[in-house]
């Protein structure tokens, strides 16, 4: 797994959200972004993640950062996603694993003793720039938010 790390040139990704909105990297140039990738839609841990991710919208923003979650989902999962729980941000349908791959967060993995590949829990902060401030690789669901403001 070859992952984007601090003072790393974030990807030109483009890819479709829920709605089929055309999202690339250019389109937050000059603003910093939250980019966090999650294995799974409607699942305990990405919804968890995702919810606390809500909740603290209004923190995060006043702190300029815009938000942007990925996984390998289909529209319709993200969109479903996005609607029961009132997500203000666009979720990226990526299921071609194109931004997945470009960052660097497709590998192996193992729970209860099974391996297997998959998408890997993380979040990095891009800057004005377009360069990778930080990379949070120990996500807490929970308490995201506050990871990314400390």
């Amino acid at each position: 797994m070859n992952t984007l790390k601090a003072g790393d040139k974030a990807p030109n990704f483009s890819s479709h959200d829920q709605d089929g909105n055309s999202i690339s990297l250019s389109d937050y140039k000059g603003k910093k972004l939250v980019v966090f990738f999650y294995p799974a839609a409607s699942t305990p841990g990405c919804t968890a993640e995702a919810c606390n991710l809500t909740d603290n919208y209004a923190a995060l923003q006043k702190q300029g950062y815009e938000i942007l979650g990925v996984s390998a989902d289909s529209q319709k999962k993200q969109t479903n996603f996005r609607d029961k729980y009132k997500f203000p941000f666009p979720l990226l349908a990526d299921e071609d694993k194109s931004v997945i791959n470009a960052f660097g967060v497709w590998g192996p993995k193992k729970f209860m003793g099974r391996e297997y590949d998959g998408i890997h829990r993380m979040t990095f902060i891009i800057n004005e720039n377009g360069v990778v401030d930080r990379v949070i690789d120990k996500v807490k669901t929970k308490d995201h938010a506050a990871q990314i403001l400390s």
